[in-house]
Parts: C-alpha cells; structure tokens; sequence
C-alpha cells in the first residue's frame, strides 16, 4: 500500500511537530516517495534538515518558494505529484486559510494547486481549539469532501493544560494515510453501519484458568479501521486484546469489551438490529469447561480430565436471526486445505460469503502483520487476496461484500 507511493507531508507551527518525524521515517523505510513542507513557524519546532534526513529527500520551506525557479513553480510540481497529502500539525492559522482558500506560503499554495485526498491533524492548545471561530472553520473545512480528518483527542499538552487539542498519534495518523492510499478518498460506506467482532474469547475453568485460542484481534481491528477510514459508523465487540491496538479508534467507534463466548454473543445479538453488514472475525470458543469456579482452584483441585460443553454458534445464531437485507460474513481459520472446510462452514451456517484464511502458512494468521485468504460467496465465485498487510486485506473484503451486496 505504500511503495513506491507518493505522500506529501505539511508541517504546521506547533510542538506536536516532533510526532510528524516518525510518520516521515516509517513511511520512507516502508518504500514510499516521501516530500515535506515545512510553514516558517514549523521550522522553529523542527528544521528541515531532520524531515531531509528521515525522508531522503530535501524538504520545502517557504525560501524555496520565492526563489527563482529552474522549471515549473514548485507548488504546481509538489500539488501534482503527490497521490496523498498529510497536513500535521494543522494549527488555528492553517485551518483558517484552508478555509477561506487563502494561499499565501508555500503549503497552501501548493494546497490549492493538488487535487489529491488530504488527512488533516489538528493540534492546539484547548482553549485555542475551542474557540468559536476556530469551530466554525473546523466545521466548515468538514463539510468539503476532500478532507479527510483526525480529530484532536483529550490528555496533557505541552502547556500543561488537560484537555482536548493533542494531535492524533503516529499509529493511527499512518493507517489512514494508507487507507487513503487505496480508497483514493472515497467513502463509499457513508450511511453503512457495520458491526464486527473480533480477538479470541476466554472460557474459564476457575477464576485465572481459561481454554482460549492465540487470537490478537488485529485483522477486526483492522477491519474496523478500514470500514471507519471509508465512512461508516462502526461497532466493534473484542475479546480481551491489546489495549494499544484500539488506539485512536475508541472515540470514533463503539468498542464493546466481551471477553467469553456468551459475553460476546449477547452483545452482538443486542447490536444486531441496527446493522447493515455484519463481520465475524473473531476465534470465539467452540466449548467451555462444563464448570466454572469463582475462586482459583488450588492444584490438588484440578480434575484429572476436563468435561467440556459447546457453546453457542453465534454466526448460525445470526443467520437465522438477521433480516434480507443485512449481509453475513464469516471468517474461518484453517490449516492444510483451507478452501473446503470454509465452504462447509458458510453452507452450514448460513453465510453470504467467507473469508477462508490459512494460519499455517508463514506470515499469515494469529497475531501476524500480514495476511492472505480467499473470498468465497454464496453464488460459488472465490477471489484471493494475495499476501499484504492486514489493513490492505480489510479493504479488499469491503470491497468484495460490497460486491456481493450490489449483485444480490
């Protein structure tokens, strides 16, 4: 999603600055084309040979600008090079002139200049971001569809004030740069609502002990992300997982903790009504203990064998429960041949589509980075996903329900 793609990075006058150099680091080390503009307020914070370094390219600053140029302007050049553009720190100042179509530095021109999706980060002290006029801009630059925005979230600022205006964070500032990559900034999900489960659940025997699975939950997360970057309203029902990997989704999409099997189908059928696809990405249990003690068990307790009963099928649950319109997709993870058991599986429990994914493989599965799988639907066609980021692979199954739901 990134080699070799072009991303144009504006630097705006704030301490925030520094987070900006490890999205120009990860992004040049992750094969992309990386270019920085540096506003003369962001040269105060961070100079331009650091952003030179870390993207392996000279950055822009406003004396590049009015200088005498060898060919084409330089905003005209950068404005219709770049595929993506971020704007960050994106200050009170800056918002206000994307606005009003000021264009008076080199970033804004080149602003005006590009035609490409651009992810904006705002950062500013509370009071600043609170303020009614900066509102109003802010409102307004969200309502032209070519932004795409990462809205300060709440904590201790540089000035020691706690409140909103800290800037999104690298970690959830590059998968929407990727995202925006692959949508092109499309939100073709506006009006979606999806409901998607997620990691492993927990089937405990006594109060520490538990049957559980390997499941970190990033492939839903990453799902949730992809759904959310394309604009759709998001619920997201995890087992127990990572707590950073929910970083910078929480205010954006209703994350609902479940950590057993029975927590998560009682939640999800809650959940139900409302949605419009529906996505089983989590390794929920297939049995529980058939006993569960409130107090940890002390060894000379433990059986010698362990009576186990199933627990409920949530996605048979669903089918059964879900209206026409609402899509079913399930997920199975498989070794060996992992194309005939995930056909039985979506036959079996009423599936519109699922994504048979083979976690023997190397790179691919449990709490890999990676992924790759086949889509396989109701009316017999499979699609493969070739191996590529979990984040990528989230986008590609969007767009196969997406597919599916067109030509039911």
């Amino acid at each position: 999603m990134l080699f070799h793609r072009k991303v144009l990075i504006g630097v705006g006058g704030g301490i925030a600055a520094y987070k900006v150099c490890q999205v120009v680091s990860t992004l040049a080390k992750a094969g992309a084309q990386v270019r920085v503009v540096l506003t003369d307020a962001a040269e105060k914070f961070v100079t331009p040979l650091t952003f030179a370094t870390l993207s392996r390219h000279a950055a822009y600053t406003d004396a590049d600008f009015w200088q005498a140029s060898q060919g084409r302007p330089l905003h005209i050049e950068l404005g219709e090079w770049t595929d993506v553009m971020l704007l960050a720190p994106l200050t009170a100042n800056t918002l206000g002139k994307l606005v009003y179509g000021f264009a008076d530095n080199l970033l804004t021109n080149t602003v005006l200049a590009s035609t490409c999706p651009i992810l904006v980060a705002p950062a500013m002290n509370t009071d600043m971001w609170q303020q009614t006029s900066v509102q109003r801009n802010w409102q307004q630059l969200l309502q032209d569809p070519r932004y795409h925005t990462l809205h300060p979230g709440s904590g201790r600022l540089a000035c020691d004030r706690v409140g909103e205006g800290r800037m999104a964070e690298p970690e959830d500032l590059l998968p929407h740069l990727q995202s925006l990559l692959y949508t092109q900034g499309q939100r073709d999900l506006v009006g979606k609502r999806l409901l998607i489960n997620s990691g492993g659940t927990r089937e405990f025997l006594d109060a520490v002990r538990y049957l559980g699975n390997p499941s970190t939950g990033k492939m839903g997360v990453a799902l949730a992300r992809a759904a959310l970057h394309r604009g759709a309203a998001v619920t997201l029902v995890h087992g127990v997982m990572e707590p950073s990997l929910l970083n910078g989704l929480r205010d954006r999409v209703l994350c609902l903790e479940t950590p057993t099997a029975l927590a998560m189908e009682t939640v999800m059928m809650e959940q139900l009504e409302q949605q419009d696809w529906i996505i089983l990405a989590a390794a929920v249990a297939d049995m529980r203990p058939a006993t569960m003690s409130d107090r940890k068990l002390p060894k000379a307790e433990l059986p010698e064998s362990l009576p186990l009963v199933p627990v409920n099928d949530i996605a048979a649950a669903i089918a059964q429960t879900k209206r026409p319109d609402q899509t079913l997709i399930g997920f199975a993870a498989q070794t060996g041949d992992y194309i005939t058991p995930a056909l039985e599986k979506m036959q079996r429990k009423g599936l519109d589509a699922i994504v048979a994914n083979p976690i023997d493989q190397p790179n691919s599965g449990f709490g890999s980075e990676t992924n790759f799988a086949m889509i396989c639907d109701r009316r017999g066609q499979q699609t493969a996903i070739p191996p590529c980021s979990k984040l990528e692979m989230a986008h590609r199954v969007l767009d196969a329900i997406g597919g599916l739901k067109h030509e039911a």
